[in-house]
């Protein structure tokens, strides 16, 4: 039985990527001076240097979760076309978008009753998620089945690394990631503090550093230490509008790990409104988160 795959814009996916994919993307939204945004629209590109501007300014950015009607809309046109949905969702730890869709999921249920619809909390986030999207859509063209997948993406979410670094502590701040005190004397120390995504699938510090340079080389030092087989792998980069820096982070992971390739993406406009300008993330499989 063919399956179609759908994720959310939280993936990062480029217009490029979702076209050779051939996946689905349902949009989460951010809203600028009471006006409401998508973060993902199919063919058009994102003008994301005047957003991360717009941040830079200090503009307040609201986000809001994925809808009900967006997430109907989607699992309709694939299961209307006799197809089954793998449906892959931001960390339910991060946003309730997962459970939207899984409310959904279960409110069409009865009205499909020949189509299967599974779900994959991925507990991942930026262009992690869409790293396991690709990793699922490889499953696919292969030959797995939707059940296959499934099941190799719930065997192996957990090993998703995500490393990244932040330039901006007042972003952290502001959603309540850090405290005052902490983002005032990080900021007088030029402290940059060092994360990754829990198995839980929240956001968490495991270090900090001085300098943005010494940032790097230390989630380039982390990678060889929890990786698996880099030299195997597809690895993907996403940037808050600082795309030397992840150039010199990709050239450092390739001469050190001589992995197969790098992917750069930008953080989307969701994700970025509470990460900041300068975010710096690496994502790839390893033994462990």
């Amino acid at each position: 039985m063919s399956f179609s795959i759908i994720t959310d814009s939280c993936a990062n996916l480029t217009n490029e990527q979702v076209k050779n994919y051939g996946v689905k993307v349902v949009s989460l939204t951010y809203i600028v001076k009471d006006t409401e945004y998508l973060g993902y629209v199919e063919g058009e590109e994102t003008d994301y240097k005047a957003f991360y501007d717009l941040l830079r300014s200090k503009e307040a950015v609201k986000t809001s979760l994925v809808s009900y009607e967006r997430v109907e809309a989607a699992l309709k046109e694939a299961l209307d076309a006799g197809k089954d949905v793998l449906y892959l969702a931001f960390s339910s730890a991060l946003s309730g978008s997962c459970q939207i869709v899984r409310s959904c999921m279960e409110d069409l249920k009865d009205s499909y009753p020949d189509r299967k619809m599974l779900l994959v909390d991925t507990l991942c986030a930026c262009t992690g998620q869409g790293l396991l999207v690709k990793y699922a859509v490889e499953k696919k063209n292969g030959g797995a089945s939707i059940d296959e997948t499934y099941r190799w993406l719930e065997d192996n979410k957990l090993r998703l690394v995500h490393l990244f670094t932040v330039d901006d502590l007042f972003f952290l701040k502001r959603g309540g990631r850090i405290s005052g005190a902490t983002a005032v004397m990080g900021t007088i120390l030029n402290f940059k503090p060092l994360l990754h995504v829990s198995d839980e699938g929240k956001l968490v510090p495991y270090g900090k550093t001085r300098g943005r340079a010494n940032a790097i080389n230390e989630i380039v030092k982390r990678m060889g230490e929890v990786g698996e087989d880099l030299s195997e792998q597809d690895i993907f980069i996403a940037h808050g509008d600082c795309v030397e820096d992840a150039e010199t982070l990709a050239q450092k992971v390739i001469e050190a790990y001589g992995v197969k390739s790098v992917t750069i993406n930008y953080i989307d406009q969701v994700i970025g409104s509470h990460s900041g300008p300068g975010t710096l993330a690496i994502f790839f499989l390893g033994k462990e988160r």
